[in-house]
């Protein structure tokens, strides 16, 4: 038996797993020189693709191998874990990795003559949108770095948040996921949770587009209450962005105006992947309206976890997304995989490429939103364009 005498974090290490994709481009750099010169120039090229490489095949494999985690931290341990300083530079270490590839693929991209890596000339187009979707993939992984600090109430993390949103010019998710989706989740009126019935997508634009005026009507609305104008550098939408066109702007003077293809690629598959995420994560679920007309706290019930090692360890715990939606200042070492919460299938790796193909996407999880409400599909947040047909389809029960 454990107790908190015997118990210890098996991943205390493991967390610096997490500096994998800020690090990646580094190490495809290296294997691309070794395999230039060894004469496998068309093997070389496979490595700047390593960031979908990681995300797609690798992670998956390793989720599927080593399984869920299932150690939970006793209760009593709680409080030291969360004053332990280590775990908050793990991912504090993620920013200056994150902005030294930025640059990197940077010059990679833009650069007339990469004799010095064996390749003849420049990068080709083929390589160049590898590049672009490898540091779209540290961008992605990235704002989950910054959602794990946006949540804390230091004045330094949260700046820390922004500077990491600033690469992928997602500066908002800062305000609308703190300040709207953890209020509306699993509503009809957040667009960050998917919809029973709803593909991907049309997910995408829907929440896109969505948690943008979202993030700007609520900030209008605190700088009201304050006797502000929204045009004002205390708007923390407009000063996030700000990041993002200074950090944007000072590429393009060093490297020139080729760089923007590069930067504006790499930014959209960053944040798409973020909503690929948002997508799985409350999938068909939804709270009730209690009698007062309000909805019910958010509880287990309404969040799809996953306990798998390896996703969680790159992730930071988010794939123990239901004690995040309770305690959201909870920091990620200490979040529990919760009784009573839904399941996925595997972890979010996996899951990523099922949500991309949304007849497969439904046969793996319809029936699973079904039998989670036993039956009552008539519980679930389901599509409106669906709704007719999913109701007939498995019939309304009471």
């Amino acid at each position: 038996m454990t107790t908190s005498e015997t118990w210890h974090d098996r991943k205390r290490y493991l967390w610096l797993f997490g500096l994998v994709p800020p690090t990646a481009i580094l190490l495809a750099l290296a294997l691309v020189w070794a395999f230039n010169q060894f004469g496998w120039h068309s093997a070389a090229a496979v490595w700047w693709w390593i960031g979908p490489l990681l995300v797609y095949v690798l992670l998956p494999i390793l989720d599927r191998f080593f399984g869920p985690d299932g150690q939970n931290p006793p209760e009593e341990l709680m409080e030291q874990l969360e004053n332990d300083r280590y775990y908050r530079f793990c991912v504090y270490a993620y920013i200056p990795f994150q902005l030294i590839s930025l640059v990197l693929a940077g010059y990679l991209w833009t650069a007339p003559n990469l004799s010095w890596l064996g390749i003849d000339g420049g990068l080709n187009l083929v390589s160049k949108i590898g590049l672009a979707f490898s540091i779209g993939a540290m961008g992605g992984v990235g704002i989950n770095a910054a959602h794990e600090m946006g949540h804390k109430k230091d004045e330094l993390e949260r700046w820390l948040s922004k500077i990491t949103l600033a690469q992928t010019f997602y500066g908002h998710f800062y305000i609308e996921h703190n300040r709207g989706h953890h209020v509306r989740v699993a509503t009809p009126e957040d667009p960050a949770s998917a919809r029973l019935g709803e593909s991907f997508w049309a997910f995408l634009p829907r929440s896109v587009f969505g948690s943008l005026r979202s993030s700007w009507s609520l900030e209008r609305a605190r700088l009201h209450r304050m006797g502000k104008r929204p045009w004002d550098i205390r708007n923390d939408v407009l000063n996030a962005w700000l990041l993002s066109v200074l950090l944007w702007g000072a590429l393009a003077v060093v490297f020139g105006p080729g760089v923007l293809p590069f930067l504006a690629l790499q930014a959209v598959y960053g944040f798409s992947l973020l909503e690929t995420v948002n997508y799985l994560e409350h999938y068909g679920l939804l709270r009730r309206r209690t009698a007062s007309g309000r909805y019910e706290r958010c509880t287990p019930e309404h969040s799809w976890n996953s306990d798998h090692i390896v996703t969680n360890i790159f992730l930071y715990h988010l794939q123990r997304h239901s004690d995040h939606h309770a305690n959201p200042t909870r920091r990620y070492q200490i979040l529990r995989s919760m009784d009573g919460a839904p399941n996925l299938p595997s972890g979010y790796a996996s899951m990523i490429t099922l949500a991309y193909l949304p007849p497969v996407w439904r046969r793996v999880m319809d029936h699973r939103v079904l039998a989670h409400y036993d039956g009552h599909i008539a519980r679930a947040n389901i599509h409106p364009r669906q709704r007719d047909r999913l109701l007939a389809k498995y019939e309304v029960r009471a």
